[in-house]
């Protein structure tokens, strides 16, 4: 039977904010100022780490590497979301949303996967410090990161594919500000019960699976952290993972609420405010609760803004 009201226009339009009227320049203005600050402060950890010889470690290495990827996430997304806000409602070609839809997904997988190894490196400094320098060497260590984009990119690939292999129906405005799978997900034809449980399997594998092996990482920390006799001695344990938990708590949050539930539950307005915490707020706040958290990092920033510093005078 040949579907009705499929549209031969290949493309689609953002309304994002649009019905915010005049509250878009001060949105504008308010999420440029966040991003300059996000790209900012995520490129000077990436550097700083980079320089600062007491940073090479395996725990910072894979900092690093978070910070790269929530600013290639953030590059996808923001820069678009930023012009709809300054001229209103904008259009994106089919093959461009389909590109942004990979890469921002491509992307929150890996940081899923990269939070996922951090945790394991974690679990090795605190449960058994004695054979962390031998077995988080170097290889082992490129090994993680590399499997962890690999395998980001072959999740975000299967979510693109699943969506775009539906027909898309007369309406092609999206209630958003990027492709993201919920919302173009609502523009298809026909009965899409079988994507929906596609992409549903794909972000419960990345989602579970990862967050899984957190909770069981943090599981035998916990253990050991209550077996160490001193209060000085458990407080210095913990604060070493308690960045990388709170920023695991925020993500899958945010990620839980958007990826694992049905179609039906979908609101345009709601799901805005929920992906601009993770698009806008999340990636801001990595270096915050890093930085704000971790005395290694606040010394190498010191001594780089000292140096930079000496270096003008």
């Amino acid at each position: 039977m040949v579907q009705k009201n499929v549209t031969c226009w290949r493309g689609f339009v953002f309304l994002g904010f649009s019905s915010f009227g005049e509250v878009q320049l001060l949105l504008f203005a308010l999420f440029l100022s966040l991003y300059l600050i996000t790209l900012t402060s995520n490129v000077f950890i990436i550097v700083v780490i980079r320089l600062d010889s007491h940073l090479h470690t395996p725990m910072y290495l894979f900092l690093s590497f978070l910070s790269f990827s929530e600013t290639c996430y953030t590059l996808g997304i923001i820069p678009k979301m930023l012009c709809g806000l300054a001229v209103g409602s904008q259009a994106i070609s089919y093959a461009g949303c389909a590109a942004q839809m990979f890469f921002s997904a491509s992307w929150a997988c890996t940081n899923c996967f990269l939070l996922a190894v951090m945790g394991f490196d974690r679990y090795v400094a605190i449960c058994a410090p004695l054979h962390y320098a031998s077995f988080m060497n170097p290889t082992l260590c490129c090994q993680l990161v590399i499997a962890s984009f690999l395998s980001g990119y072959l999740f975000g690939l299967g979510m693109t594919l699943v969506i775009f292999c539906l027909s898309f129906c007369s309406s092609h405005e999206i209630q958003h500000f990027f492709c993201d799978t919920p919302p173009v997900l609502s523009l298809a034809c026909g009965d899409t019960a079988l994507s929906e449980l596609g992409i549903l399997i794909l972000s419960l594998v990345v989602l579970l699976v990862s967050f899984i092996f957190i909770t069981i990482s943090y599981t035998y920390i916990l253990a050991n952290i209550l077996r160490i006799p001193s209060a000085k001695g458990r407080k210095k344990a913990f604060s070493t993972c308690a960045s990388h938990f709170t920023v695991v708590i925020i993500h899958y949050g945010c990620a839980s609420f958007i990826y694992l539930r049905p179609k039906a539950s979908y609101s345009p307005e709601r799901d805005q405010l929920i992906a601009v915490t993770y698009t806008v707020v999340t990636p801001l706040l990595n270096p915050i609760v890093y930085c704000l958290r971790n005395q290694a990092v606040q010394t190498a920033l010191k001594n780089a803004f000292q140096g930079s510093l000496l270096g003008k005078g």
